[in-house]
């Protein structure tokens, strides 16, 4: 799709969208009223929520299931694959979803993706063997890629910019609810049924999402090209490649420093074929044969967004090294039990979501995205420097304030990052951007959890030396530290030894929150820089509700 050439030629055109030049951060004082939205708003929106909360939680249900269905099914070596299979494909599709959803309507796109999730789901819930199971769990990760991502689209589609970050972070809190049970729903459902109603519990919400999706989800949005226009339009070479290096580059990552180490060829080869991929991907859009880009290059045509992508990457980062370490330190260096370190998240589980909804709110109130951005990653930046004073004696005040200071400064930006993206762009440009967004939180996952177990794991090593008995030694060193992380482990050894043990994870795990700063300080400086665009306050005409010829004066009553 083209945009508006002149406003996206160089960096100084971003004012063609609202940058004002009398400084970053000087708007217009907005006189508009807020737009008001009737119950086919709000039906759409409940079906995009149904389908946020069986996606977030679709990726964290397997955690407390997943002993029973290996002893069922028996994936043996490969039982990773059940989880990493569903990330994988969900990574890699999501830049075609964004294509197709400018080629074809955002509904039929929508529906399709809920359909395909639902098929995965069936065929995971049935799967007589490993090998279907995992063939299942891809299948539910392409269905999972198109409504993560989609969600965001149709948001932008019927929501005025100003306010997305507002409904975005109200989907976010929906998540949060969705991640927070899917551990307890796993367990639940395989202590008292077959662990395939795991994947049998998401039908039923599937067919309610199609109902409601298929009955209210009308959009303005439409292209009225022939079938072999809009298949013409498709970059299937761009597709290819982009997913080619996303699973090569995935692969490498998620097995790096734990089946193989990061010298070994197995991770070494699929880590350089996909970083290579990358560049030849970002060559092949700039190229004369991509008609039209899946991922367009106008995209990084100005300063702003750019910036934001940027902060999208280390935010996502930072929020993956806390999820995944914080638990590493309530049980092995608290000794929590796994359950009772479920618990010790709560602060980071209860603060994030509602922090990203209140910071969407100010945004929607004020039109300012930058202040917001600026003090949440400042908050981010100390306190995950912070964390790093986290030992065995600390008090629980101090982790539980800790925790809930950087989960609000989490939450606080996410809420920021759509509308610095779109700002900057016109709004014809909304799926492309929001596809590149969802593709580049999904690669920060994984490299969120390589990077820092690498760094964990490397310092790990290093201190060893300080536990006195050999086999402990063996049995922890090379990255077998982070997956003996657990209270049983060290409480099967006697004084000195379980001190030393403990002292070591503490100071490994404060080497890795030390790094963590590194991240959240380059996005905290990258921000300084950006922009502060106005952020409009009307859709485009081609963008919201389909209107029916005796529905303009409900529009303007705001009754639809």
């Amino acid at each position: 799709m083209e945009c508006n050439n002149h406003a996206l030629d160089s960096m100084s055109d971003e004012d063609e969208f609202g940058l004002h030049q009398s400084g970053d951060t000087t708007l217009t004082k907005g006189t508009e009223k807020r737009q008001k939205y009737g119950w086919r708003f709000w039906a759409i929106f409940s079906g995009l929520a149904v389908t946020a909360l069986i996606s977030g939680m679709e990726g964290v249900i397997l955690s407390t299931a997943l002993p029973t269905i290996s002893r069922d099914l028996g994936p043996g070596e490969n039982y990773s694959w059940v989880i990493n299979a569903y990330f994988l494909t969900s990574a890699a599709v999501q830049p075609l979803y964004g294509q197709l959803a400018d080629i074809f309507r955002r509904r039929w796109n929508m529906l399709g993706a809920v359909a395909i999730f639902g098929l995965g789901s069936g065929i995971c819930g049935g799967a007589t063997s490993s090998s279907m199971l995992i063939a299942g769990r891809a299948v539910q990760g392409i269905g999972a890629g198109g409504l993560n991502m989609l969600i965001d689209v149709i948001i932008c589609d019927l929501v005025p910019l100003r306010e997305r970050g507002m409904y975005v972070g109200l989907l976010f809190m929906i998540v949060t609810v969705g991640s927070a049970c899917g551990p307890v729903v796993g367990g639940a459902i395989v202590d008292n049924t077959s662990w395939r109603w795991v994947f049998y519990f998401n039908l039923p919400f599937c067919g309610l999402a199609l109902a409601m999706l298929w009955a209210f989800l009308r959009t303005a949005f439409r292209n009225d090209a022939s079938l072999a226009d809009k298949l013409k339009r498709i970059d299937y070479i761009g597709n290819a490649i982009i997913m080619g290096a996303t699973v090569a580059m995935l692969f490498a990552v998620t097995y790096g420093g734990i089946r193989y180490a990061w010298s070994s060829a197995h991770t070494l080869v699929p880590l350089i074929l996909g970083l290579l991929g990358l560049v030849l991907f970002a060559l092949f859009e700039r190229s004369p044969f991509a008609a039209s880009p899946v991922i367009p290059p106008r995209l990084f045509a100005n300063r702003t967004s750019c910036i934001a992508y940027f902060v999208t990457f280390q935010h996502s980062i930072v929020t993956y090294w806390v999820t995944f370490f914080l638990p590493v330190y309530f049980q092995a260096v608290k000794r929590a039990a796994p359950t009772r370190a479920g618990v010790m998240m709560l602060p980071t589980v209860t603060i994030f979501a509602p922090f990203a909804a209140i910071a969407g709110g100010v945004v929607a109130k004020t039109g300012r995205y930058k202040p917001i951005k600026l003090g949440g990653m400042v908050v981010v930046t100390v306190c995950v420097g912070s964390l790093s004073v986290l030992d065995a004696s600390t008090p629980t005040a101090v982790w539980v304030v800790l925790q809930g200071l950087v989960a609000a400064g989490l939450g606080a930006v996410i809420s920021t990052l759509l509308p610095a993206i779109q700002a900057g762009v016109p709004e014809t440009e909304a799926a492309s951007t929001t596809a590149t967004l969802a593709f580049v939180r999904s690669i920060a996952t994984v490299w969120g959890i390589a990077i820092p177990a690498a760094i964990f794991n490397n310092r790990f090593d290093q201190l060893l030396p300080g536990v006195e008995d050999a086999g402990v030694r063996a049995a922890l060193a090379h990255g077998k530290a982070y997956e003996r992380a657990s209270r049983d482990f060290i409480n099967g050894f006697q004084e000195p030894l379980r001190s030393q043990i403990v002292g070591v994870y503490a100071r490994s795990l404060s080497r890795s929150w030390a790094v963590a700063v590194v991240f959240a300080g380059t996005a905290l400086l990258a921000t300084l820089l950006e922009k502060e665009l106005k952020l409009r306050t009307e859709l485009e005409d081609e963008h919201g509700l389909e209107k029916k010829a005796n529905d303009v004066n409900a529009t303007e009553n705001g009754t639809l």
